[in-house]
């Protein structure tokens, strides 16, 4: 089996999908790409058993068919040495070397029997959807950050899609803080929800900003499968049953604070230095329209203070959050201006973007309050 091919080009594909790779795996052929020649296209694949990449390059120049599982630290580590030129490759299918022949030089390597290499599951009775890859990505990037990293809560440790005719909705959730993404110029004929784990959410978010045009979905009760370009991803669901987040988001929320996000974000990260390293609190202190935030370390007699002004319509209020929790919720914000609601100073509050938000979008950030003492 012979076939030429770019070597940038290559090597870009394979980065691609070379996240796949896990680095501690149970079965060596998992540190292998499977490389399958079919008429004048070449396949290549990774997998970690629950997730599977896979990419399509349109040959140079390539004879009759065949396949084998090429080591993939190796080939990655090569490629990345050489400038753009045409690469030759003959792979011999009985021992199954691999011989790679360049400009200036030959490197020969030992692949393995891609019979071995995981086969992608079938999407039986499956329901598919297409929406625009800005759109996933944008869904993908303002919720992943909020999923859980408990292995004894794997349900949390995903994302919640859930989909009707009217809209698609995003969820994700640590019990600390929660984010819902909703859209609803996005819809499936059927009624379902389904949870995806981390893995292959953020594997997609780190591709999708340099794909164009839609990105067509199919899931069923096992598995979903992502396919955009040349490139398509297939993943196993995380089974069991998510959290009522709806029961969690309190409805009655009198104390609506409005502030600038930048100015808010920067004054937090400054006053944040000096809060307690392991509880990482800070206060708000609303009084008319003055907010004031504060943090301190007893340990350490550490302590800072600043006073921005808001607008606010509630009553006075105190209340203390974990700063890391509202940095990285102010951050994944990108209105000018952020809404903040809350209702009492042991109830969670709600952060939403204020104004010039798309129509179509409705974004909700939940942070649950942490106790102050006084």
């Amino acid at each position: 089996m012979k076939f030429i091919v770019s070597s940038s080009t290559l090597l870009k594909q394979l980065q691609a999908i070379g996240g796949v790779l896990s680095t501690s795996n149970t079965l060596p052929i998992l540190d292998h790409f499977l490389f399958e020649l079919n008429e004048g296209n070449l396949i290549a694949s990774a997998s970690d058993l629950e997730t599977t990449m896979t990419t399509s390059i349109k040959l140079e120049k390539g004879d009759k068919s065949g396949s084998v599982a090429m080591p993939a630290r190796l080939l990655l580590d090569t490629l990345k040495t050489f400038p753009d030129q045409p690469l030759s490759f003959t792979i011999d299918e009985k021992t199954f070397g691999i011989e790679i022949s360049s400009d200036n030089g030959k490197y020969k390597l030992t692949g393995q029997n891609s019979e071995e290499f995981p086969r992608v599951p079938e999407m039986e009775e499956a329901t598919t959807l297409e929406m625009a890859a800005g759109t996933l990505f944008g869904a993908i990037d303002k919720t992943i950050f909020a999923a859980g990293n408990d292995e004894l809560r794997p349900v949390m440790s995903g994302v919640l899609l859930e989909l009707d005719e009217k809209e698609l909705t995003f969820v994700a959730t640590d019990a600390h803080k929660l984010v819902r993404y909703r859209r609803t110029d996005v819809g499936s004929e059927r009624a379902s929800s389904i949870i995806i784990p981390k893995k292959p959410l953020t594997l997609l978010k780190g591709i999708l900003p340099g794909v164009e045009g839609n990105v067509k979905i199919e899931y069923n009760d096992t598995n979903v499968f992502f396919a955009f370009e040349n490139t398509s991803l297939i993943c196993r669901l995380i089974d069991g049953k998510y959290p009522n987040y709806d029961a969690v988001i309190p409805k009655e929320n009198p104390n609506k604070l409005t502030i600038d996000r930048e100015l808010f974000l920067n004054s937090i990260r400054r006053v944040s230095i000096f809060s307690n390293k392991t509880t990482h609190q800070i206060r708000l202190k609303i009084v008319g329209s003055e907010l004031n935030i504060s943090a301190e370390d007893l340990d350490f007699q550490n302590e800072a203070a600043e006073r921005l002004t808001c607008q606010y319509d509630g009553d006075d209020m105190e209340i203390g959050f974990n700063s890391r929790f509202l940095i990285e919720m102010l951050s994944n914000l990108d209105t000018e201006q952020v809404n903040i609601e809350m209702s009492a100073p042991n109830r969670a509050g709600l952060l939403l973007p204020a104004g010039n938000g798309k129509s179509d979008e409705d974004l909700l950030m939940l942070v649950m309050p942490v106790m102050l003492n006084n």
